[in-house]
């Protein structure tokens, strides 16, 4: 995803392409907040001149008010590598964060360990990733990749949370010349590791222009997370949805494709949806909403892309966004408009069935209110998998016209009726004629409302009302 956000009113830094370690952590933070935070014992690389935290500037400061922690890596300075006392800086933050109970941001830029330090350098980075490691689920971790970063200082940030990058920023394990040398392939930082590479496989979250916009999106980010797990996400003036029918952008032949984001933004506050994970598994939307002027996690089918059916991909990134949802206790909004599961030899072979299972866990498993709009159909696994009533969904509604069962109704009577079909003078005509009236019998969402499998058959203008009224009463029985 890549976002340009507006400067925020006095900060510290301009928007440009790069910032130094200080000016990210100024605008990081609210102004005149920062307080650094540097290490007691300083070493260097041979010929190089110490300088505080060893290549690493760290600090307190708050975004919005609430307390956060915070470092920024110097790649000017021994390209960034990491050191032995590099990594007592970031330790060091990060116990501190773990003691406040207070969100974490590293702005990450380093080639990797330090040579010079042999197996000192590795241990830092084992410190740091059991660091990282024991914090996740308990508060909010995210980095904001500005450089190159390899190494360690690609595995670090893939620990955390949330991973922003700017666009002129790569991360992988070996380099480019490693690469070179042991598989004889040319190729670029960007080709190995730029943002075109991991905004489309999962590693990276967001994708910002400069330093400054990324540092803003890590402040958009976390103004909808709690500062802990066991706190509430922040709440603010409740806003209206865009001014259109939440139903309007969708087309009543199921065959035709529309952008389900559209259908979000007439229903959350303001229209507004920050998306995850944009450009990876694109069949399925992730991202953060605020309904009521509260924080909702909204995990979304996507017609537009593949029909909104489920292939392992996607199903890996519902079940992350959906764990770090309920890891942070972020009710979760989930609307659905899919034909199933992608069928095929690939998708069997690409593991579906367990990354299918890890989503159905994932749901299953989740402790946070959790409501559920059919938009227009859901058949199959993939109904259930899409937080059904029967997986733990403490609300599901549904559109009059949606249609819900085990498959669409053409391919259903072309299994139960084919020899009657082989038979037929006419057998495109006698199918249409037996769909038309196995989707009125079977796939009628009034039999499921009947069967108490939807609570409730909503007209499209009364949605975000009834969506609104859902997850305040689940709130309230918290």
């Amino acid at each position: 995803m890549s976002v340009t956000l507006a400067p925020q009113p006095g900060t510290a830094a301009t928007e440009t392409t790069s910032l130094s370690p200080l000016a990210r952590l100024e605008t990081l933070c609210d102004p005149g907040s920062l307080q650094l935070i540097r290490s007691d014992v300083l070493s260097a690389p041979m010929g190089e001149k110490a300088r505080p935290g060893d290549g690493v500037l760290a600090g307190a400061g708050l975004i919005d008010g609430r307390q956060v922690f915070c470092y920024a890596q110097d790649q000017s300075y021994a390209g960034g590598s990491l050191g032995e006392q590099h990594a007592n800086t970031i330790v060091r933050v990060l116990s501190l964060a773990d003691k406040a109970r207070a969100p974490v941001v590293g702005f990450v830029s380093s080639g990797g360990a330090r040579m010079q330090e042999g197996v000192a350098a590795l241990g830092g980075y084992g410190r740091i990733f059991h660091r990282i490691v024991k914090l996740s689920g308990r508060v909010p971790q995210v980095s904001i990749i500005t450089g190159l970063s390899a190494g360690g200082g690609a595995y670090s940030p893939a620990l955390t949370d949330w991973v922003v990058m700017t666009e002129e920023s790569s991360m992988f394990l070996t380099g480019p010349g490693v690469v070179r040398e042991a598989l004889g392939e040319e190729v670029t930082a960007a080709q190995l590791g730029g943002t075109k590479v991991h905004e489309r496989n999962g590693v990276c979250h967001f994708v910002a222009p400069t330093d400054s916009s990324a540092a803003y999106l890590a402040r958009d980010l976390l103004g909808y997370l709690p500062r802990h797990r066991d706190a509430e996400p922040p709440s603010m003036p409740a806003r209206p949805p865009l001014g259109y029918d939440p139903s309007d952008p969708v087309p009543r032949d199921p065959r035709r494709v529309y952008d389900v984001r559209e259908v979000i933004r007439a229903l959350v506050d303001g229209g507004e949806l920050l998306e995850a994970s944009a450009g990876w598994a694109r069949n399925l939307v992730t991202g953060f909403a605020r309904m009521d002027g509260r924080t909702v996690g909204v995990v979304a089918n996507q017609p537009h892309y593949l029909g909104g059916i489920i292939d392992a991909d996607a199903a890996q990134k519902g079940a992350r966004f959906v764990s770090k949802c309920d890891a942070f206790g972020i009710p979760l909004l989930v609307l659905v408009d899919t034909p199933g599961y992608m069928p095929g030899t690939r998708q069997e072979s690409a593991g579906v069935i367990r990354f299918g299972a890890d989503f159905v866990h994932a749901f299953a498993g989740a402790e946070v209110p959790r409501v559920t709009l059919i938009l227009r159909k859901a058949f199959g696994g993939a109904y259930i998998t899409m937080n059904s009533k029967d997986l733990g969904a403490d609300y599901v509604f549904a559109w009059p016209d949606a249609q819900i069962g085990v498959m669409a109704a053409r391919s259903a009577v072309g299994i139960i009726h084919r020899r009657e079909l082989a038979a037929a003078e006419d057998p495109e005509g006698a199918r249409d004629e037996l769909a038309a009236q196995y989707a009125e019998t079977q796939l009628c969402p009034r039999k499921a409302a009947a069967g108490g499998y939807i609570d409730e058959l909503i007209p499209p203008g009364e949605t975000r009302s009834r969506l609104v009224w859902a997850l305040r009463s689940l709130e309230a029985e918290r």
